[in-house]
C-alpha cells in the first residue's frame, strides 16, 4: 500500500469519515492559531487515493493527532525514518564542537538495570554484554539502540577494571570487531592510535592494549594505571575475542556500584 492506503485504513478501522475528520482538523487548527493544520474533506480523499500526493508536516501532524499515531510513525508511512537522523548527523564532517539535541518521543529517557540478587553477576568485572543482559533483563535504551549485533560484540569494563584507565575508564561500554582477532604490534603515534582488544581470559575477561610474544599474550596497562602488566599462555589461558572499535564511557568514575547502575541517556558520553 502507499501511504495514503495506509492513512485510509487507519481511518477505516477507526471508524469514522472525511468529513469528520475535516472537522476535528478545525480544533486542532484553532487551538495552535494556524490554518494550515486545517484538513479539508476533498484534500483527504487525495491524499488517500493518490501515490504522489504528499501532506505539509502541519497536516501530518493533524492527522497523527487524530488517528492516535505518533509523528515518526506517521513520517515512516513516508518513507523518513527519524531513527536515522542520529545516525546520519554522526557521520556529518562538522568540524567545530557543538551540542546534538534529539527527541526520543515515546523512548523512555533512561532504563534501570536491575541486576537480581542471585544472579552471581559482579559489575566490578569486565564481562560480555551478552552474558549481562541473560542476569540484568535490561539494558541502556540510548546504547542498544545503535547496537548492530549482526557484526559486532559488546563489552562491559567493571567499575573495578582500571587496565586502560584514563583511556577507557570503569564502567564503559565497548563495541568490538570479532573478525579482527590477530595482535598487531604497531608503532603508535599516541595512546589512541594503539590497538584495544577484548580478551577472553577463561575466568573471566580484560580489555587492554596486546602484544604477542612467542606463545605469551601480554596484557599491557596504561601507564596511568594502578593495573600491573599481565603476561599468559596464548591460547591457552587467553583468547582474542575482538578489537575495540568504539567507547561509551562516563566522564566520572562512581565507586557506588548501586549508582552506576543507572546508565540512562543522560549520563555523558
Amino acid at each position: 500500500m502507499h501511504p495514503g492506503e495506509r492513512l485510509k485504513e487507519v481511518r477505516g478501522r477507526l471508524g469514522i469519515t472525511t468529513r469528520e475528520v475535516a472537522l476535528f482538523s478545525k480544533a486542532i487548527a484553532d487551538a495552535e492559531g494556524n490554518n494550515e493544520f486545517l484538513i479539508s474533506s476533498p484534500w483527504l480523499g487525495q491524499i488517500e487515493n493518490e501515490e504522489t500526493a504528499l501532506p505539509s508536516i502541519y497536516k501530518l501532524f493533524t492527522l497523527a493527532s487524530i488517528y492516535g499515531l505518533s509523528y515518526p510513525q506517521v513520517l515512516a508511512y513516508y518513507g523518513v525514518d527519524v531513527k536515522k537522523v542520529k545516525q546520519y548527523h554522526a557521520e556529518m564532517p562538522i568540524a567545530k564542537t557543538h551540542l546534538t539535541e534529539y527527541d526520543l518521543g515515546d523512548a523512555p529517557a533512561s532504563l534501570e538495570i536491575a541486576v537480581p540478587s542471585d544472579s552471581g553477576l559482579n559489575l566490578s568485572h569486565t564481562n560480555l554484554l551478552p552474558h549481562m543482559i541473560e542476569s540484568w533483563g535490561k539494558v541502556p535504551f540510548e546504547f542498544i539502540q545503535h547496537f548492530d549485533l549482526r557484526h559486532r560484540l559488546y563489552g562491559f569494563v567493571g567499575l573495578k577494571d582500571y587496565t586502560l584507565y584514563p583511556l577507557i575508564r570503569p564502567g564503559s561500554f565497548v563495541e568490538i570487531d570479532p573478525e579482527v582477532k590477530n595482535v598487531r604490534n604497531v608503532l603508535a603515534r599516541s595512546e589512541f592510535d594503539r590497538p584495544v582488544y577484548f580478551v577472553d581470559l577463561r575466568n573471566g575477561y580484560a580489555c587492554s592494549w596486546c602484544e604477542l610474544v612467542e606463545d605469551k599474550l601480554v596484557l599491557i596497562a596504561h601507564p596511568l594505571s594502578p593495573v600491573k602488566t599481565r603476561i599468559l599462555a596464548f591460547p591457552g589461558e587467553a583468547e582474542i575475542i575482538g578489537q575495540v572499535v568504539r567507547v561509551t564511557t562516563r566522564i566520572t568514575v562512581d565507586s557506588d556500584n548501586s549508582r552506576s547502575r543507572n546508565l540512562g541517556s543522560r549520563e555523558p558520553s
